[in-house]
């Protein structure tokens, strides 16, 4: 069952088309295969299962059995010796939470931080279909959200994953100008109000006409703030079963934990997989830019001063802290470059999980 509420506004365009994203599938996908067959072994399942069991009766314990299994309560109220019986697990459940705030679409080359993520999401979904799991996506954007519940095989994986990639950006244009009457609006890095310390600069406004009144300076600049963008966590609980693979892709900006976000960690395996821009990491060095930030209505130049860069490296140490304080297990942590491979990534990733767990 797929739920939508989604609003877009005029100004999204489409990244994607459904046949495009489809395409761009199947070329990832025989790659996909290719790092499951040679390469991961059998560890992508074995990473996220652990013992790979679960619990399915008590019955009579029997020489050789495994001790760590006996069932004491059943054993003491028995007077003899009962152990637990587990079964293997066939299926994992993966659920993809991407958040698609504006601040994705920043790319200071060729490829956007939007387009990275969304290829990790599409590689983690093939993951699933390639290993015969169920997958499913909550999908979140300013406008709303959409969510697919989670489907098993190769063709409703397929459908499910093109339908993400093809997901047209959020708008970036949250204001007009007062003066011209027309939208503006450029991606810029989402680390700019962390290294700007200038006034914002307002557009000024239109003549006044008779029978108007101007709008106040504080109101055009709440009026330049983007929508609010809410993860409807509460469905995840309805969405997915107990111990399912929930993995948040995002960029992460500092933030406090989503209300509830102890007893999602308890309820089931959380994974957040982050995408940096080069920028992102360090500031550029002998380059001036300047750009019109929406979101905060001014414009900003980056000179690469010694100031920018000390509040610069202060908002990375706050971003990596909020990242760690949202997900403490480093291996439920995973941090992408937009110049990196991203199987390759995924590929490190599963490596390090399945070796900490054989050591275990």
């Amino acid at each position: 069952m797929n739920r939508t509420i989604i609003e877009e506004g005029p100004d999204s365009t489409v990244q994607l088309s459904s046949h495009s994203a489809l395409a761009l599938l199947r070329r990832l996908e025989w790659r996909v295969r290719h790092a499951v067959e040679n390469v991961l072994s059998g560890e992508y399942r074995s990473a996220f299962r652990g013992r790979g069991m679960e619990f399915d009766q008590v019955v009579k314990y029997e020489f050789g059995d495994d001790v760590r299994d006996i069932d004491w309560n059943v054993t003491a109220r028995l007077g003899e010796p009962y152990r637990k019986k587990f079964v293997e697990e066939r299926e994992v459940t993966l659920l993809l939470v991407f958040e698609d705030s504006p601040s994705l679409q920043f790319g200071s080359s060729e490829l956007s931080k939007r387009e990275a993520l969304l290829e990790l999401a599409g590689l983690v979904m093939l993951l699933g279909a390639v290993n015969r799991d169920r997958v499913g996506y909550v999908y979140a954007a300013p406008g709303g959200y959409q969510l697919k519940e989670p489907v098993r095989g190769r063709g409703p994986i397929l459908h499910a994953a093109s339908t993400l990639l093809g997901m047209p950006p959020p708008g970036l244009q949250y204001r007009r100008s007062a003066s011209a009457g027309i939208a503006t609006g450029l991606s810029v890095p989402p680390f700019v109000a962390s290294v700007m310390s200038t006034p914002p600069i307002i557009a000024p406004p239109a003549s006044k006409k008779a029978g108007t009144s101007e709008k106040p300076a504080d109101d055009r600049q709440a009026s330049a703030q983007p929508p609010q963008l809410e993860i409807p966590w509460q469905l995840l609980t309805r969405s997915a079963p107990r111990h399912s693979i929930v993995i948040w892709l995002s960029d992460f900006s500092p933030r406090e934990a989503p209300e509830g976000w102890g007893m999602l960690r308890r309820r089931y395996n959380t994974m957040g997989f982050r995408v940096d821009d080069p920028w992102e990491r360090a500031l550029p060095t002998g380059e001036t830019l300047v750009a019109y930030d929406p979101l905060a209505s001014r414009l900003v130049t980056l000179d690469g001063s010694a100031a920018q860069r000390l509040r610069h490296l202060e908002w990375v140490k706050r971003r990596d802290t909020a990242f760690r304080d949202l997900f403490p297990d480093p291996l439920s942590r995973l941090v992408v470059g937009t110049e990196e491979s991203r199987l390759d990534a995924l590929v490190r990733f599963f490596h390090a999980r399945m070796k900490t767990r054989s050591h275990g």
